[in-house]
């Protein structure tokens, strides 16, 4: 069996280059589909083609996904084999975003950069804010540790209560509501379920204080979106800081573009510059465990959803 495993393919065709060095870094010989017990799929859309794969390919029990949301693929994930996902390998630059988003939009910088004229004071500060973040992974964890030197007050949102350092409360979605009141940040960090479609819409838009600012690092439907248009254009909310959109990309002509406090980035959290280190660094670890027969890390669970 050893030598079984020690036959990992990737794929598809067009699969770059340095995913094929961090396979070989991690001990493993790159083989064909059909002789192979691993796959390392690198595209992150295809779905479609991971399937062709998979029904070709009848000895492999291991997959490798390039993304921490694999919505699109999890109808695919079942018991049969083993599935790992991207999951917290990007939590770090993600979170650093967030923090740009919220010092920001809270400190008014996004709204100073957009007048041709000497303006009035305005803005808070991130320090000793309330802050909510709904989603409790590798992002919510890494968010943490970042705003530690702010002496936020953080509450969690999240299915499974359980400790985590920096947050002061740490409660379930049906919770949700009570959080959104006294935040001066909103920030949606998590994979996207059929559960949390639509998370965010008008009640709890108008739950958030006038000032508050809602940043979706997460999915785009996440939030429905001519919600979130009503409550910018109605003062409703501070603004928002949307790194994901729906749809996405956001169309040219789209309301949103032309809100003075909606700021949007596309969907950068992690650059292509920043995935080949980091990514690599996951492949080559689960190559190594597979290898081993240890357990991988970035497991899904079709459960889930993520």
């Amino acid at each position: 069996m050893a030598a079984l495993r020690a036959g990992i393919a990737v794929g598809p065709d067009n699969c770059p280059q340095w995913i094929r060095e961090a396979v070989r870094a991690g001990g493993a010989t790159i083989v064909e589909s059909r002789l192979a017990t691993g796959l390392i799929w690198s595209d992150a859309y295809d779905s479609a083609g991971l399937e062709r794969e998979l029904a070709e390919s009848p000895n492999i029990r291991w997959i490798q996904l390039p993304f921490a949301g694999s919505e699109n693929f999890m109808h695919l994930v079942n018991a049969d084999r083993i599935w790992t996902s991207g999951k917290g390998v990007y939590s770090e630059p993600v979170a650093e975003l967030v923090m740009g988003f919220l010092i920001g939009g809270l400190r008014h910088v996004f709204g100073y950069s957009r007048t041709n004229h000497w303006s009035g004071e305005f803005g808070r500060s991130l320090h000793n804010g309330h802050i909510t973040i709904i989603g409790g992974g590798g992002i919510a964890t890494a968010l943490l540790r970042q705003l530690k030197p702010f002496n936020c007050h953080v509450t969690v949102v999240r299915n499974n209560v359980q400790s985590m350092p920096g947050a002061e409360l740490v409660v379930t979605p049906d919770r949700l509501a009570e959080t959104l009141r006294g935040a001066d940040a909103v920030v949606i960090a998590l994979a996207l379920t059929p559960d949390n479609i639509g998370i965010i819409g008008r009640a709890e838009l108008e739950l958030m204080q006038s000032h508050a600012w809602l940043i979706n690092v997460g999915r785009g439907r996440h939030v429905d979106t001519n919600d979130l248009v009503w409550a910018l254009r109605n003062d409703s909310i501070g603004g928002a800081a949307l790194d994901v959109t729906d749809p996405e990309p956001l169309p040219d002509g789209h309301p949103l573009w032309k809100l003075s406090n909606c700021v949007i980035t596309p969907h950068i959290g992690n650059t292509a510059e920043m995935v080949p280190p980091m990514l690599s660094e996951r492949i080559t670890a689960n190559v190594v465990c597979y290898l081993a027969g240890e357990p991988l890390v970035g497991l899904l669970n079709r459960e889930r959803g993520y």
